[in-house]
């Protein structure tokens, strides 16, 4: 009886592991995958579909950490692909901090979409790590930020481990004069495990998801249909940072014993509806 029990469980194990992958593909129906990232091969980003962006100590939010172009002057990577994942590595070295940020598919983005990347992220008071998007082609005049739009699908602060929140901000609803649109939510390890963050943005509707549960949700008929209220009308590209400090990561101080530090991205997708592909 053993016997027969052991091979019943056995014969089931494919069919578990089926389900269990399918438990796990939140996409939603009719959309298409149109552009991926898997992390395995070479050992740094594709140059193909990322871009390193160079940007030095305080020039945004007054963020601590000095983006380079994958290596550090000494020649450490900021970024690397290794086992399967991208890492994106902050730490410091001859008295500067560095760390990587990165533009997906920078030039064209995409309007309209499901966003999707499995996420882990690191540990310590006054990382700031992120998965966002800012337009792809800004040319429209006096479009500065935050009159161009972004959207943060997932941001994290290493003073409240754990906690990931999505948010939204315009000329009408940005951070500065505290009306962004925001949620958060605390779940269990954030901070060294993977979860997946996704966004399905639509002509109506921004949402984020966190392990395919419902994060944040705004309409553009709640919000406002102009402009200044939904610049969502136009392509956006994919950013994955990890900061350093600044006006956020940096609110109840940081802990330079914290580093090194990665943030570890198993896999980056965008899928769109047939009609959307841009």
């Amino acid at each position: 009886m053993k016997r027969i029990l052991l091979l019943a469980a056995i014969a089931c194990l494919p069919l578990a592991a089926a389900q269990g992958k399918r438990a796990k593909n939140y996409v939603p129906k009719g959309y298409q995958l149109v552009w991926q990232d898997e992390f395995n091969e070479g050992t740094e980003p594709d140059a193909a579909k990322w871009t390193h962006v160079v940007m030095r100590q305080g020039m945004v939010n007054h963020e601590l950490q000095n983006y380079v172009n994958h290596v550090t002057p000494a020649g450490t990577p900021v970024t690397q692909v290794k086992d399967g994942t991208l890492r994106i590595n902050c730490f410091k070295e001859d008295g500067k901090v560095y760390s990587g940020r990165l533009n997906g598919n920078a030039r064209t983005g995409w309007q309209n979409g499901y966003f999707e990347a499995s996420i882990k992220l690191p540990k310590g008071k006054g990382t700031w790590p992120a998965f966002w998007m800012m337009p792809a082609a800004n040319r429209m005049p006096n479009n500065g930020w935050p009159r161009c739009g972004e959207i943060d699908i997932m941001e994290e602060v290493g003073f409240t481990p754990n906690e990931v929140s999505s948010s939204i901000h315009t000329q009408a609803y940005n951070h500065t004069n505290k009306t962004h649109k925001t949620k958060a939510v605390t779940i269990k390890k954030a901070e060294g495990d993977f979860h997946i963050y996704s966004l399905l943005w639509t002509d109506d509707e921004i949402i984020t998801y966190v392990d395919g549960k419902e994060l944040l949700h705004l309409e553009k008929s709640v919000l406002g249909d102009t402009h200044d209220e939904w610049p969502f009308h136009y392509p956006f590209h994919i950013i994955l940072n990890l900061a350093w400090g600044g006006d956020w990561g940096g609110q109840e101080g940081v802990d330079e014993d914290a580093l090194p530090v990665t943030m570890e991205v198993d896999y980056v997708r965008v899928y769109q509806l047939p009609a959307d592909k841009y």
